[in-house]
This record gives C-alpha cells, structure tokens and sequence, in this order.
C-alpha cells in the first residue's frame, strides 16, 4: 500500500498500538464507533480504490461509484454503520493460477462495499495486534517483506541451522477454525459489534459460477473453518492464527530444546535446526493437530544444507557457487520453478495473438514484467537465473517481430541480441543488480 495515510488517521493508529504496546492484556471495548469516521473510511476507500480489482457479486464497479459520487456513497455506507444495518453480501469465487505450478487456487472477491469496510475494520485491528504478532512472522506486516524472511533464513543457515522442516499446510486459509480465531481476536478486542461484524465475514456465503449456473454455497457457516481468500480482513485474521504456532513452539519450549527456530511467511513457514530436524517435525505436527491444522505430508520435507537445498518463497536456499572462482558457499537464488514461470508468462505475452500491438507497446509490456520479476529475485545468486530470462526474452521478441512482419507480407527480419536491448529498448536483467552472496 503505497498511499499516505492521512495525519487523523495516523494518530489513531499510533494511539492503538502505544496503547496495545503499553498494556498487553488491554481489551478494546470502542472500535466500532471509529469505524464508520470519515476520515477513517475515506482512507479505506483510497486504498481499496489503489488496489483495484473485479466486482463483487453485485457487479458494482470502481468506476460506477466514481461516476454516481464517491463522497455520497461514503455517506450511505456511513449511515448504514452506525444504524447497524450493514450486511456483508455473497463472496464471488474465481479461480487463478498458482505461482509456480499449473494448479489453480480458489479467490474470493468480496463486493466493493464489503472491502471499504473490511479494511476500515483493518486500519483499526492492525495496529493493535502488531503489538502481539512474533518477530518470527514476516507475511503482510508492515515495514517487514518476504525479503527480509529470506534474509533471516540465510543468515541462520550461515550460524549453523543447517537442518530445516520445510513445512506446508494443506489449504491454511480454508482451514482455520472460527471459534479458536475468534478466541484470538477477542483477547483484544471486546466491542461486541465489531466482534459481531468479524464473524459475519467469516460466515459469507461462497458464489460461483457453473455450468448449470450460479452456484451458491454455505461452506464457511456450515463447516465453522476458513477465511475468505482476497478479502482485505484474510491476512491479518490468518496471521493472527499462525501466531498460536509460533508462540506454542516457544513456550512448550521447543525452541530451546532443539535448538530450532521458527520463520513464517502467512501460512509457508521453515523450522531451522542445530541437529535433529526429525523431532522438530514430530512436535510441530503434535501442534499443528491441536490448532485443527493439517500438515501435508507429501510436501513437507526435512534436509540437511548445503548437502540439499529447499525452496522458500520463490527462492531456493542452498549451496551456490561463485561465478568468479567458482568457490561454494550457502546463498539463495531464484528457484527453478520461478525462472521456469516467468519464461511462460514471457511466451503468452508473445503469442501470435498479440500481432496486432505496436512493437513499443509490446517491449513496454515485456519490460514491466521483467522489472517487476527482477524487483523481487534480486537477492543472492542471480546472474544465471537473469541469463536465462534475458536469453528467452530475447528468443520470443525475435520471433514475435518475425511473425508480426511475415502476417504483413515483409520478408524476414534478422535481430541481432543486442540490438534488441540497444535499438528497441528491451530490458536487460543482467544489467540491472550485480551478483550477490
């Protein structure tokens, strides 16, 4: 989130968390009433306005809002707050690919309405529970990045935690159970309208589309477990859960007496040993149990570094070799799978159905993925994961522009490989960061 919170609204939040940092078993008894402020709701807006995003189940769009008044609309969903006759509506379902595979995964797309207000409802509850969460958690925490998760895993390795659980849980987000998560926001907060409009998010009806239809389903209210993916309340409500595990290793002792520490991203997490990574499993699904969590076994593995190495966010940690003198040493770098991802979305983007875009648009289009991979993979070894990018950017623009001029009746275009880079401004991945350990 790249806008600038309003002053009002800082000083709000920095009242919350000084007050949660100060007092650890303070109960928050007046959120809802700050809810429904304007500035509050109106920062809610801009930031649910930044991220954009498709309809919810009522097909109300961004732009309509806009074009009917965004200052009226606000004044109506202020209204219908503070008479508490807000209803949060179906969720509607769609399915996306998953990073790295060609599996798809569910993604619940709230209508905008209910976005304003959950993260309304986000801008208030996040300070507070910030105070609670664990350094050990990284995921959707401000000020904290998947980069400094990776970080801390190579610098542990670099201690002596060379044998790592890689866990995996199957379907976290669909699993976390309503009664033990609302236990866990109600040791903080005890505005019972705000505890009311938590669980009514939790219990949304799921909507999606079949081939008989509209498809509506009760699974969440049914079941009493999950958390409605792509909400803007999922990640923070997910994080708060993850922190019963981490702070269930610790204080069961765990990490004293396995020498083993904890690294959560969400709901991907590696336990780091001095030895016996065996036992850390065993314990660590003795917990998982008891929070209603299943570990999947198939895709949780120990291993030992640098012998073998394991994938953690996109990166594989591991023996690396240095390009220079090819000494060995433990680093990270992007993993197969990811390199392997991003030349396949490089390939659809120069299909021959995108013949018809000005070549400056393509290579913009090119460029915009390739920075925004490169933003990311930046850590460790990277030289050879961007050798291998920039060599099958390079390969598809040449036969894109060979396509786009031979479907025009022009002979056949020969590109030099720099040229590409020097004539039509293709970016260059291997220009852009200098190999690092």
């Amino acid at each position: 989130m790249s806008l600038i919170t309003p002053e009002s609204v800082g000083k709000l939040q920095g009242a919350l968390h000084a007050k949660a940092k100060k007092e650890p078993a303070c109960r928050f008894h007046s959120l809802y009433d700050k809810l429904y402020r304007k500035d509050v709701l109106w920062h809610a807006w801009r930031c649910c306005r930044t991220n954009g995003g498709a309809p919810g189940v009522d097909g109300v769009t961004f732009e309509q809002i806009e074009s009917g008044g965004v200052g009226g609309w606000l004044e109506e969903l202020t209204k219908e707050l503070r008479e508490k006759t807000y209803r949060p509506a179906a969720v509607r379902r769609v399915w996306i690919p998953k990073p790295g595979t060609d599996k798809q995964r569910p993604l619940g797309v709230p209508r905008i309405k209910d976005r304003v207000v959950q993260m309304a409802a986000v801008l208030l509850l996040e300070p507070i529970f910030e105070a609670d969460l664990p350094e050990e958690q990284y995921g959707y925490r401000r000020g904290r990045s998947a980069h400094d998760a990776i970080r801390t895993i190579h610098g542990l390795l670099n201690r002596g935690y060379r044998d790592v659980v890689d866990g995996d849980l199957s379907g976290y987000f669909d699993s976390i159970p309503h009664h033990e998560l609302m236990k866990s926001v109600a040791r903080r907060v005890s505005d019972g309208a705000m505890l009311a409009l938590i669980k009514a998010w939790l219990q949304m009806p799921v909507e999606e589309d079949g081939p008989g239809g509209k498809r509506r389903t009760t699974v969440a209210k049914d079941s009493g477990k999950g958390t409605p993916q792509g909400a803007p309340i999922s990640p923070l409500l997910s994080n708060l859960y993850m922190r019963r595990f981490v702070l269930g290793w610790k204080q069961l002792g765990w990490e004293e007496k396995l020498q083993a520490r904890v690294v959560a991203y969400a709901d991907d997490f590696v336990i780091l040993c001095r030895g016996n990574a065996a036992e850390a499993r065993k314990q660590m699904q003795a917990i998982m149990t008891k929070l209603k969590l299943a570990v999947n076994e198939q895709k949780t593995r120990t291993c030992h570094v640098p012998e073998e190495s394991f994938d953690f966010l996109g990166y594989t940690l591991g023996r690396c070799y240095s390009p220079k003198d090819g000494r060995a040493f433990i680093g990270t770098r992007p993993s197969r799978k990811r390199v392997s991802s991003i030349c396949q979305e490089i390939s659809q983007m120069t299909r021959r159905e995108s013949y018809w875009k000005p070549v400056q648009q393509l290579v913009e289009d090119l460029n915009r993925t390739l920075r925004g991979w490169g933003n990311y993979f930046c850590l460790g070894a990277v030289s050879r994961a961007y050798r291998a990018v920039d060599n099958h950017a390079r390969h598809r623009l040449r036969q894109w522009l060979n396509g786009k001029h031979r479907s025009r009746g022009y002979r056949e275009v020969r590109q030099a490989p720099m040229a590409l880079h020097r004539d039509l401004g293709l970016l260059r991945l291997a220009n852009t960061t200098a190999n690092r350990s």
